[in-house]
């Protein structure tokens, strides 16, 4: 008989998955699923003043904020499944990484509608994370801070310089034909050819996009390492004994971010015209800017963790719950619906809808799965994916609907 490991679940980590999802999914839907540079001329005549508000607005607080915080809770959840099976005398990393290969597969197809998916990275990542669970904190720490620093990115520069990995165009030449080709696929194709786009030139334009000078892959591995470590020192279970401690962390990001954003601001001020992206000048700025993100994403987990802890908050917060703990699928169902309203085998209205809008119809649709999350989670166990996902990892079929009381 399958072992299975049972763990109480805490509704802060649920909630915050929610907030997080959120916010991705905020964040995908104004930048309209593209994944990457537009050509020239894009949003002509449906961009107005307001809508580059919105844009920067969505810029400075929430792009490579929200996933920051998504992969954090990856590692976090990775440090609770590992815990709770050593309790109970189980060996937990073999069914870790056949769960990762599954989530590989579940990613594969939701790469074919959006090309920017993040679980088959989650995935591919996930062996790497397991030789860490062993590892003193302080080593967990410290690799975390070798990788935000940025040493792999630049490692990455010396090895590679500005050119692909994969052997296509520089990711911000929006002007190749490549580019050009794409955005005309997902503009006006039909879904076999979206398809198709996705799993051939998208997965390379996303390979490049993580493992390149832009260093996405490296610095999702290294919030795993944090969530990891979060876990190890249990914060979600005692935000009341860590309040004061998350608050002097929360003042300490604030002051490194008003840094990083001079820093930064100063690089890129003197980066000759036109901006060279193959530069090690650029590179510089991009690392800078990651260190823009670190902190702000650091402000905002404290943030919500001590709003959290205030019991009018909490309530409210708890909104989120039923969404975070649906979040594969409703991760997934964003992508499609909007990639729906976007792309040519939909309603093919990419480059057609202000930013403003597109902003609350995230909002919009952000609340409806919410909504629906919550009244699904009153009949079911689980979400469709999350229950397919653990039938999948235990290879047997898992309860689903809820006993009435």
């Amino acid at each position: 008989m399958s072992l299975t490991v049972q763990t109480k679940r805490i509704h802060s980590v649920d909630a915050l998955r929610g907030f997080a999802l959120a916010g991705v999914a905020l964040v995908h839907m104004v930048e309209q699923y593209i994944a990457g540079p537009t050509p020239e001329g894009f949003m002509e005549g449906v961009n107005s003043l307001p809508d580059q508000i919105v844009k920067v607005l969505l810029q400075l607080f929430f792009t490579g904020k929200f996933f920051a915080l998504f992969s954090i809770l990856f590692g976090l959840s990775f440090a609770i499944q590992m815990k709770s099976a050593e309790d109970k005398n189980i060996h937990f990393g073999s069914r870790f990484l056949w769960r990762a290969a599954l989530l590989f597969v579940i990613g594969y197809i939701h790469q074919l509608f959006y090309r920017g998916d993040i679980l088959t990275i989650y995935a591919v990542l996930a062996p790497f994370i397991i030789p860490f669970y062993k590892i003193p904190s302080k080593w967990l720490l410290i690799t975390a801070g070798f990788i935000f620093l940025g040493i792999p990115r630049f490692i990455a520069y010396f090895i590679f310089g500005g050119d692909s990995i994969t052997g296509i165009h520089p990711m911000m030449d929006v002007s190749h034909p490549q580019v050009l080709a794409y955005f005309k696929t997902i503009k006006s194709g039909s879904l076999l050819e979206v398809f198709k786009a996705n799993a051939g030139y998208g997965m390379q334009t996303k390979i490049d996009f993580q493992m390149s000078i832009f260093g996405r892959l490296y610095y999702t591995f290294g919030y795993f390492l944090i969530g990891l470590w979060l876990g190890r020192i249990d914060l979600f279970k005692n935000l009341e004994a860590q309040a004061k401690k998350i608050k002097n962390v929360m003042l300490w990001a604030v002051a490194a971010m008003l840094v990083s954003v001079v820093i930064t601001f100063a690089t890129f001020a003197t980066i000759a015209q036109p901006i060279d992206d193959t530069s090690l000048h650029f590179t510089l700025g991009m690392n800078f800017m990651d260190w823009v993100n670190i902190c702000m994403t650091v402000i905002i987990l404290c943030g919500f963790l001590l709003l959290y802890k205030n019991k009018k908050w909490e309530g409210r917060l708890l909104f989120f719950a039923p969404y975070g703990k649906m979040a594969l699928t409703n991760y997934i169902l964003q992508s499609v619906i909007g990639t729906f309203i976007l792309f040519g085998w939909g309603l093919g209205y990419l480059g057609q809808i202000r930013f403003s809008f597109l902003c609350i119809m995230a909002l919009l649709l952000i609340t409806l799965q919410a909504i629906i999350s919550k009244y699904w989670l009153k009949k079911f166990k689980y979400g469709p994916l999350e229950w397919l996902w653990r039938c999948g990892t235990y290879l047997k079929w898992q309860a689903f609907l809820k006993k009435n009381d």
